[in-house]
């Protein structure tokens, strides 16, 4: 595959599994292209034209020729400097790699961060929280997340990929939907009864069986296995970071009995008790290897050599 198909691929399987309607995205897309068509030269210059076609602001070709085939990836969950000197030593090794490919975000898609998490409120929506509720809960998380990624040294790795002439890419909000594609369907399947039942159900999953053995399993933070679950929410799973805390509240307003996140702060646990709300902690890394790993499926079914890292627990649906 082309680096440019594998990018697109990813894009367009991250825009089924979303939690929005498509006609939601789509209406955004083309909302987007008429603010551009509006702005004057200069302006045109600095806009991210990727925008118009790519809803994921946290998902870019970061460097390398769209044009690059691609036989062989190194694929992980955070790809850094230090992983991107590991594909230069592959290659010196005789294993070519022509691909890195990060799931957590890097150069310009770790900056434009805060502007995934407006699918948050999309989430808090779908699980009963008034959007009007949901986005002034959020609001204020976002210009947070602004403004901490602000100062970070975006491109550092991107600057290692560029001297080594290393085609790069991420691909965060993509996978993330994916995963919460996967879990949202699994409950609804299962219908768990106690929160235990939660926790065993994620466990029959093979990632997360796998981080069991590594101590970083789906693990509870707030409750007890006996507790009913209640009305299971998938929370966190998306949407680039976590939410506010006072986002809690309001889905136990809304009825919301058993959380589902792949991590959570303090504050949160904090509001959960208080609004008797369980919280299921899936894992980090073993929910990020799940989004993943849908995706690199479907370029392995088309050819791509997948060579996992990073943290990333590679299980093959094919």
């Amino acid at each position: 595959m082309k680096l440019e198909e594998i990018y697109r691929l990813f894009i367009q399987k991250g825009i089924e599994a979303d939690p929005r309607d498509k006609k939601q995205i789509e209406k955004s897309l083309k909302k987007l292209e008429e603010k551009y068509g509006k702005l004057d030269k200069k302006e045109k210059e600095e806009f991210d034209i990727e925008k118009l076609t790519n809803p994921f602001a946290d998902t870019r070709i970061l460097n390398g020729d769209p044009k690059t085939e691609v036989k062989t990836a190194l694929v992980g969950i955070d790809m850094e400097t230090p992983e991107i000197l590991l594909a230069e030593k592959l290659k010196e090794r005789g294993k070519k790699i022509d691909l890195v490919i990060a799931h957590h975000p890097e150069g310009k898609a770790l900056a434009a961060l805060d502007q995934v998490m407006h699918v948050q409120a999309d989430v808090m929506n779908k699980y009963g929280v008034p959007i009007n509720v949901a986005e002034g809960v959020m609001a204020g998380r976002i210009l947070e997340i602004s403004r901490a990624v602000a100062p970070a040294n975006h491109n550092r790795a991107v600057d290692t990929a560029k001297i080594l002439d290393m085609p790069f890419m991420c691909s965060h909000t993509v996978a993330d939907n994916q995963v919460y594609n996967l879990l949202a369907n699994l409950m609804e399947k299962k219908k768990p009864e106690t929160v235990g039942d939660v926790l065993d159900a994620l466990k029959e999953i093979p990632e997360y069986k796998e981080a069991i053995k590594v101590g970083a399993g789906p693990r509870l933070f707030t409750g007890k296995p006996e507790n009913r679950a209640g009305k299971i929410a998938i929370t966190g799973m998306t949407g680039g970071t976590d939410s506010d805390p006072a986002s809690i509240e309001k889905m136990a307003q809304s009825g919301i009995g058993t959380i589902i996140d792949m991590h959570t702060s303090d504050k949160h646990k904090e509001e959960a008790e208080k609004h008797h709300i369980n919280i299921v902690i899936a894992g980090h890394m073993a929910s990020d290897s799940i989004g993943m790993n849908l995706l690199l499926d479907e370029i392995e079914k088309r050819g791509v050599n997948v060579i996992p890292c990073s943290g990333l627990i590679r299980v093959k649906r094919n």
